[in-house]
């Protein structure tokens, strides 16, 4: 098992601003040894404050993104450019701006289709996972994400794998996830199996509403009602949280 980290900091925004910092370092550290580095990116208040973070940082230009790959661990399924897409929040945060800016081929932004191009969710799940195959080494069905960036909903879920949905079962790459008890009901995600490749995971969670499930799943409740409690890094786990999310009662 994979070492695992539970650092808390004061609030949402300290939160953001810390995980920024820590991701853009980790790339560079990635850097240094190996390239291309994959970096899987998240949706939320939190994950999307924590890339307009790294938007500000003056870190941002020391990184060298034309060596970088961004991916996401679910979407919802949902048109091109709809502002509920993790996707759009994440252009907008920070994505756009690298593209622009600071060198990112827009090839290596690597989002999961919507019904503007695709039939179904099967059919966006089916397309994204030949995209990660096309990037993986060998025969992997992923490439070997350096960091894989979740939120945590307050029941305890991660990307769209959320408790007693047959999702949770997925084998392969991905998943194409119907009847979502969060709108919207249709949606795309990466498996557990694909999740948990990944050489680092972080699982970034604020608020009260998020420590009774945080709680949980350090404490490795059953996977089928906290479904956080199933992800893992092969080399390292981290839970970043604010006060708020862990001082579970």
């Amino acid at each position: 098992m994979s070492a695992r980290l539970v650092v808390v900091h004061p609030d949402a925004e300290v939160l953001a601003q810390a995980a920024a910092a820590r991701l853009l370092t980790r790339i560079l550290d990635m850097q240094s040894v190996r390239r291309p580095v994959h970096v899987v990116l998240t949706g939320g208040t939190v994950g999307t404050a924590a890339l307009a973070a790294a938007a500000a940082s003056p870190l941002v230009g020391a990184v060298d993104w034309s060596g970088v790959h961004l991916w996401w661990g679910d979407e919802r399924y949902l048109p091109t450019g709809d502002p509920d897409r993790n996707e759009t929040q994440a252009r907008a945060a920070l994505v756009d701006a690298l593209v622009a800016s600071h060198g990112l081929p827009e090839a290596h932004v690597h989002a999961i289709a919507g019904p503007d191009t695709t039939d179904s969710p099967e059919a966006s799940a089916a397309a994204y996972a030949a995209e990660l195959a096309r990037l993986a080494d060998g025969d992997a069905a992923v490439p070997v994400f350096d960091v894989l960036l979740l939120g945590m909903g307050p029941d305890g879920h991660v990307a769209s794998l959320f408790p007693g949905h047959e999702a949770l079962t997925a084998v392969g790459a991905t998943v194409a996830v119907h009847g979502s008890p969060k709108p919207p009901a249709e949606r795309v995600s990466l498996t557990f199996d694909a999740i948990n490749t990944a050489r680092e995971v972080w699982v970034v969670a604020a608020g009260a509403e998020k420590a009774e499930q945080a709680a949980a799943a350090l404490g490795g409740h059953d996977v089928t009602d906290v479904p956080a409690s199933g992800v893992h890094g092969t080399d390292r786990t981290l839970w970043l949280l604010d006060t708020a999310a862990s001082d579970a009662p």
